[in-house]
């Protein structure tokens, strides 16, 4: 049985993955450009506590929700992983010139559902549920959702010493750790099912 720094390690991981709080800085930078400092701050909380009510509200309904669909958590897994492996190819593929600019006012939709509480992350906790039990997967959410509120709040400080160049290169890092991931759950889902 793991030690539990290693149990909360299991957890914390692939949600840091999932939700990528590096590749969120250039994609919250670029989408927040001209877009005032405070009503960014109340843009990013906005994001965070809606990722947070549906992320947490997913670990409560989301084996009641399979069970009304009749789906498995394999199913979910191949379809999650499906989703999470076009998200992570576009992301790869993308360059600066085909890039989206969304609306202004995007901390609900698409900042905090899908971006950082996506299929991935909800995949993720029904996962972590199962193998490390509902308190380090809150836990790790929790802690995850701190490090996504510290990379906005210092978005501009990351940007001046990192570069957006930099952290577009770290995201493209990590979008690449979430298709070996996505492929890991597929792999895992069609297993199950």
């Amino acid at each position: 049985m793991p030690a539990l720094p290693e149990k909360f390690l299991l957890a914390f991981i692939p949600l840091f993955v999932a939700m990528d709080p590096v590749g969120l800085v250039p994609l919250f930078l670029n989408m927040t450009q001209g877009v005032e400092r405070p009503h960014r701050e109340r843009i990013a909380w906005q994001a965070i506590i809606t990722a947070a009510i549906v992320a947490v509200g997913f670990m409560f309904l989301g084996r009641w929700t399979f069970r009304v669909l009749g789906i498995s958590v394999g199913d979910f897994q191949v379809a999650g992983g499906l989703i999470l492996l076009v998200l992570a190819s576009r992301d790869l593929l993308r360059t600066r010139a085909s890039e989206e600019q969304l609306p202004e006012d995007f901390g609900i939709v698409p900042l905090g559902l899908p971006l950082i509480a996506g299929p991935a992350t909800l995949t993720t906790l029904v996962i972590l549920m199962d193998t490390v039990g509902f308190g380090y997967a809150l836990t790790s959410l929790i802690a995850n959702l701190v490090f996504v509120a510290m990379a906005v709040h210092y978005a501009d400080w990351l940007a001046q010493k990192f570069s957006r160049t930099g952290l577009r290169a770290v995201s493209k890092i990590i979008a690449m750790l979430l298709a070996a991931i996505a492929v890991s759950m597929i792999r895992r889902g069609w297993r199950a099912t």
